[in-house]
């Protein structure tokens, strides 16, 4: 497997979390990383710093967004979008470095609630454009 830094990405999740104001998401933690080759059935996956290097190397909790290049690059905008969405909310309300399972407590991450949030977002910028 072979990665890179995916700016595009990563400019893409600043507006997303500018727009749906995740205000627990601290966006100078988040690292947006393109791989290819990789053995994996997805579009994209998030990853965490175990607690015991965070304290080894005595930093705080940062997340890897990794976007999956043969699967994630064909998407068209939108979908990539709720894909981000999606690795966004197994991001814990405290920004501890764990992550959140996709069945946490009778709250399922899946693609109703990606759908809902990203109604949000859209609905954020019928908004602004209102108050223009």
């Amino acid at each position: 497997m072979k990665s890179e830094r995916a700016y595009d990405v990563q400019l893409m999740l600043d507006e997303l979390l500018e727009s749906l104001q995740m205000e627990h998401v601290i966006n100078s933690r988040i690292i947006c990383m393109r791989s290819k080759e990789a053995k994996v059935n997805a579009y994209a996956r998030i990853w965490s710093l175990p607690q015991i290097w965070r304290n080894a190397l005595e930093i705080n909790p940062f997340y890897v967004i990794e976007a999956v290049s043969e699967h994630y690059d064909k998407l068209p905008e939108e979908e990539k979008k709720k894909v981000l969405i999606h690795e966004l909310l197994h991001i814990p309300k405290k920004f501890t470095g764990g992550l959140v399972p996709h069945n946490n407590r009778g709250r399922r991450i899946d693609d109703r609630l990606v759908n809902e949030i990203y109604k949000k977002y859209l609905a954020s910028f019928e908004v602004s454009n209102k108050e223009l």
